[in-house]
């Protein structure tokens, strides 16, 4: 078995699934959650896997160790994937080692934000990535597992352990796995990848440092008028990290709001504009002391209102999920950005 930081090789007398669920706790490597054996042979496998994904990346913070594709497959083998999955985790970490996303902050921060990550692309279906119904649940292994071994990475290369690198107040789910793909089959507007310069044919992941979705409901609104409104109320919470102003965040919709929105003559365009301007928060729905926790990072207040995006950009808009009139939003933390690289080696 590979030791996910030294790569040292511990050797076990035939050792059951309790001897070594036992063994992950006590070295500090688990998430509570059972864990598959990172044995040499499938290690090698994950290794092989990454062939032609084999960019090295910049040591992980906190603890600032230098990962090796050995360490990086052992943890992936550990979440229970499977070896074709190994070049989304690859790409999902080259993007939160970008400067803007800030991953050193992000892994030590009280808020309770874990790493998202979403894919798009022709991979995503090839690799079995649920981006339909209960798409941010259970039961689809590619999401649990390529979400978890990117959560576990963190854990074990980076040294964010809870409780003592990691200063989550009450934490969140998405620690544990927050993976999902694009609905693009069912979205009427262009795919999210080529809004953002990359090609039809290429697959990316895109990361955000964000909390569990916040879901949406609108069951009654039969127009794309209704459906922004009660989004934009949605949003509009004074308790949000959001509103400091300085972070993005994601509005998923679901095919159905989608639809209905489109036909009602709206771009993604417009729906980031009126949501930037529709979300802003009164200055009397914010508490005085929070006036100036807030003008610490900068002075945000315009006119009379706190913004809860740094332009209606940062509005990232998606469509996943199944059927059903339920959206959901995806708050950020505050100092952060949204990254997305190619995947290499599909």
């Amino acid at each position: 078995m590979v030791d996910l930081i030294t790569e040292e090789i511990f050797e076990f007398d035939s050792p059951t699934d309790e001897d070594w669920a036992d063994f992950v706790l006590d070295q500090g490597w688990g998430d509570g959650m059972p864990a598959i054996m990172p044995t040499e042979e499938r290690v090698r496998r994950f290794v092989e896997a990454a062939s032609r994904s084999n960019e090295l990346l910049p040591p992980v913070p906190p603890r600032w160790v230098m990962p090796t594709l050995e360490s990086l497959a052992a943890n992936a083998v550990m979440a229970g994937c499977r070896p074709e999955y190994f070049p989304v985790i690859l790409a999902a970490l080259r993007a939160t080692a970008r400067e803007a996303y800030n991953l050193h902050s992000i892994l030590a921060t009280t808020h309770p934000c874990g790493n998202m990550v979403m894919v798009s692309g022709p991979g995503r279906a090839k690799l079995g990535i649920n981006a339909g119904a209960n798409c941010f649940g259970q039961g689809y292994r590619a999401n649990a597992t390529i979400g978890r071994a990117v959560q576990l990475i963190m854990l074990n290369i980076g040294g964010a352990k809870p409780g003592t690198t990691d200063r989550s107040t009450q934490g969140t789910p998405a620690k544990y796995s927050f993976c999902f793909g694009e609905n693009e089959e069912e979205s009427p507007w262009e795919p999210y990848r080529i809004r953002h310069g990359f090609a039809a044919e290429d697959t990316i992941v895109t990361v955000l440092c964000g909390e569990a979705p916040h879901n949406i409901n609108d069951h009654g609104s039969t127009d794309g008028e209704g459906l922004i409104l009660t989004t934009a109320e949605s949003l509009s919470q004074s308790g949000t990290n959001n509103l400091l102003g300085l972070g993005p965040c994601f509005v998923v919709f679901s095919p159905e709001h989608a639809r209905t929105l489109h036909r009602d003559g709206w771009t993604v365009a417009s729906i980031q504009e009126a949501l930037y301007e529709r979300s802003k928060v009164h200055k009397n729905r914010v508490a005085t002391g929070m006036h100036d926790f807030m003008h610490s990072y900068r002075p945000n207040l315009q006119g009379d209102y706190y913004y809860l995006a740094p332009s209606p950009d940062g509005i990232h808009i998606v469509v996943a999920g199944g059927a059903g009139k339920h959206s959901a939003h995806i708050p950020s933390w505050a100092i952060t950005d949204v990254i997305s690289e190619r995947v290499t080696g599909l």
